[in-house]
């Protein structure tokens, strides 16, 4: 290791020596003991900003250990009396350098870290968020209504050429090789969009944290140290990092819905069986539906008006297609849904409410007790993601992680007759749905709250999983279309994080959905501009 300008003083070049045994070696309690207790100490790198002690030593807790290095080089600057600026360059043992620059504060402990920033060894991707990624992948139409986009697709769809994985290794070695291209991907290519990659999901997107045993758990693009949302966490990842413009996703029960919520993303859940399925490896198809995630309106809005219209597929077409019709600003808000989310969430909300109320009628309406809609959701679903895996999973057993693994197992006990009285109980829950949105737009929080920290574990993500499924399952059963706008900020313990307001409405209205979403943000923006 050499020295710069100015030699390290010996006991803080000693705590720094401390500090590298600790990295290596992952020990936990010598890394908390190592940066500067209290809210105010910081630690950067790539993927955000983590403020305070405890945000740090959660986010350590899930990093996992540091590749083999070593310091081949330090510069030491004094900024005042007991404070001290440190740069180091790392040598990794597989390859590649980093840089670690670090305040570093005097205090009666010794010397304590109470800034940071880490660059690490430049990687040719992230594993946790792509299987397979170019620049292109795929080149699209060379001119269309989406030339210049880049899409990221989840790990279900069929391209040509590749294999489907579904966010599971086992899966993806004894799968074959697809020799046609799912529609929804070809929609976009022939629209002039350019396949970016194949995007991580949850393990056969059975889940909605955004979490992969096997692969890692993509970042937060919004709120550093928290979790992505699932399952559609890699095109979600991908989209907020601005590593793409699209994300071609599904939504069973929020997978499109929830991670757009977490990571301050415009997402649309399709009406049910308006975009064509094929080459899509199902969880549910009684619930299944394909959707996008975009940074902003007007892309979703390109998106939807190609995809959805006659002219982008053949295959579907919108009740409003690219017509003129638009859906009125008449909102009415789900009286339980609302009462489902958190404290923060609702107060948010109902301000927001309150703005809307200068521009359009906002009414409340009753829809019944969600466990209504969860239970008998939950049986069909588990029943039908049972059907299509059961096979499979049956011959490979121990292949999923434990999470998802509890979930099949629990399907792999729904008899017929529980079915059977499942559907029957959803058969008028979606009637009332429906007539319900016949005339208004439902207007609700996303989730219950701001994306959960990566660090949450056993009950408490069971807790959370459950609560967020009661609130976005209504739209499921009915396979009505529905749009998550990031409008509110709330706080956290990672800082102030984003949550989706959701737009629900009337089957087929899919490209007026987008539309008066648009509306209403861009009214929204108006009025906190004037």
């Amino acid at each position: 290791m050499t020295a710069g300008a100015q030699e390290v003083p010996a006991d803080l070049l000693s705590a720094f020596e401390s500090y590298e045994r600790a990295i290596m070696a992952n020990d936990l309690d010598a890394l908390d003991a190592a940066f500067a207790p209290g809210p105010q100490t910081m630690r950067g790198d790539a993927a955000g900003l983590l403020v305070g002690h405890d945000a740090i030593s959660a986010f350590r807790g899930v990093r996992g250990g540091v590749p083999p290095r070593t310091i081949e080089r330090i510069e030491y600057r004094p900024l005042g009396e007991g404070v001290a600026l440190l740069v180091s360059l790392s040598r990794y043992a597989g390859g590649g350098t980093g840089l670690q620059t670090q305040v570093w504060q005097r205090s009666e402990e010794g010397w304590l870290i109470s800034a940071a920033h880490v660059t690490p060894r430049a990687q040719a991707l992230d594993r946790s968020v792509w299987r397979s990624v170019g620049d292109p992948l795929f080149q699209g139409a060379w001119e269309g209504p989406l030339a210049g986009l880049s899409f990221a697709v989840k790990d279900l769809f069929a391209i040509k050429g590749y294999r489907i994985g579904a966010g599971n290794p086992t899966f993806l070695d004894s799968s074959r090789a697809e020799t046609t291209t799912a529609p929804a991907v070809g929609d976009l290519l022939s629209g002039g969009a350019s396949l970016r990659g194949i995007a991580r999901t949850d393990e056969f997107a059975y889940s909605i944290a955004g979490d992969n045993v096997h692969y890692g758990t993509p970042p937060n693009g919004a709120l550093a140290g928290a979790l992505p949302g699932g399952s559609s966490s890699g095109p979600a990842t991908a989209v907020a990092t601005g590593q793409a413009a699209v994300g071609l996703a599904t939504d069973t029960a929020g997978s499109v819905r929830v991670p757009a919520s977490y990571q301050g993303l415009w997402g649309l859940r399709t009406t049910h069986n308006l975009v064509p399925r094929q080459g899509m490896l199902p969880l549910a198809q009684s619930f299944d539906t394909i959707g996008w995630l975009t940074r902003d309106g007007a892309t979703l809005q390109r998106v939807a008006d190609w995809c959805l219209s006659f002219g982008g597929s053949g295959s579907t077409e919108s009740e409003f297609g690219a017509s003129d019709s638009d859906l009125d600003l008449r909102f009415t808000v789900p009286e339980e849904i609302l009462a489902a989310a958190e404290p923060e969430t609702r107060a948010a909300f109902e301000a927001l409410v309150a703005r809307v109320k200068d521009h359009a009628e906002v009414t409340t309406v009753s829809i019944g007790r969600l466990d209504d809609y969860y239970d008998p959701f939950r049986v069909v679903q588990a029943a039908e993601a049972w059907r299509n895996n059961g096979d499979w999973l049956t011959a490979h057993p121990n292949a999923t992680g434990p999470a998802v693994a509890e979930r099949f197992r629990i399907a792999a006990t729904i008899t017929a007759e529980d079915e059977s009285a499942a559907r029957a109980a959803l058969k008028p829950l979606r009637a009332r749905l429906e007539d319900l949105v016949a005339g208004t737009v439902f207007l609700l929080p996303t989730v219950p709250g701001p994306a959960p920290m990566r660090t949450l574990r056993g009950e408490r993500v069971d807790s959370v999983r459950q609560a967020t499924l009661r609130m976005t399952a209504p739209a499921a059963v009915a396979g009505l279309p529905a749009i998550s706008v990031p409008l509110l900020t709330v706080p956290s313990p990672l800082g102030r994080a984003p949550v989706g307001v959701c737009l629900i409405s009337r089957a087929g209205t899919d490209i007026a959905l987008v539309r008066l979403a648009r509306r209403l943000n861009g009214l929204l923006k108006e009025k906190d501009a004037s």
